[in-house]
């Protein structure tokens, strides 16, 4: 089925979560609502990157692992990580134990310190790409969702130049759809209307 379902509880729901109460909840309460608290959207930048290859229910299941395991994602305190916390990030079970994406979280959050020290912050610097406020779309079923836009396009090609590691276009569009940059809840979904409504005022660049 790619079109929204009907649920016990009388809602109709994008397909993707199952019957799953955890997946669920994720669905109804935190995918496409907009984010812009900059610690937030690099932790689930992050985990979008640890997704690549695996399901995202995976990584929901282990993210309170994934927290406590990076210091709830604190930038400043993960670019700090010696070998031996490397060493022991490798031998959690708790988490995904991919060396190339653990080192590769150590570089990203490099890069993200630099860019909040640059400029007006992490936040500002990707919600820029969308001009500051959630791009609404009308799907009516999940065959029509994009796995990539020109938009996530260009956004990946920004952070992999400033350093970030796992950020291909992809990864970026889910990562997208996740923190509300757009809101990709099919339209026969309860959730669509309501995260519609979650727009922040668009920020006035200046000249």
């Amino acid at each position: 089925m790619t079109s929204a379902r009907l649920h016990a509880d009388g809602l109709h729901r994008c397909p993707w979560p199952g019957e799953d109460p955890l997946y669920m909840a994720y669905h109804d309460t935190e995918w496409g609502v907009p984010d812009y608290d900059d610690r937030a959207l690099f932790e689930k930048l992050i985990l979008d990157g640890f997704q690549a290859g695996l399901s995202w229910i995976t990584i929901l299941r282990k993210r309170d692992n994934f927290r406590k395991a990076f210091d709830d994602f604190e930038p400043s305190k993960i670019v700090r990580y010696s070998d031996k916390k490397l060493a022991a990030l490798m031998n959690d079970a708790g988490i995904v134990r991919n060396r190339a994406k653990i080192e590769g979280t150590v570089n990203s959050a490099k890069a993200y310190l630099k860019i909040m020290e640059e400029g007006p912050g992490f936040s500002t610097f990707l919600w820029d790409f969308v001009d500051g406020k959630p791009k609404i779309n009308n799907f009516k079923t999940t065959a029509s969702v994009p796995a990539a836009t020109p938009i996530s396009t260009r956004m990946s090609k920004e952070l992999v130049a400033r350093g970030f590691k796992f950020v291909g276009p992809t990864i970026v569009y889910a990562f997208m759809q996740a923190t509300g940059m757009v809101n990709d809840h099919l339209v026969a979904c309860h959730c669509h209307a309501t995260c519609s409504k979650l727009k922040k005022p668009q920020r006035v660049k200046p000249k």
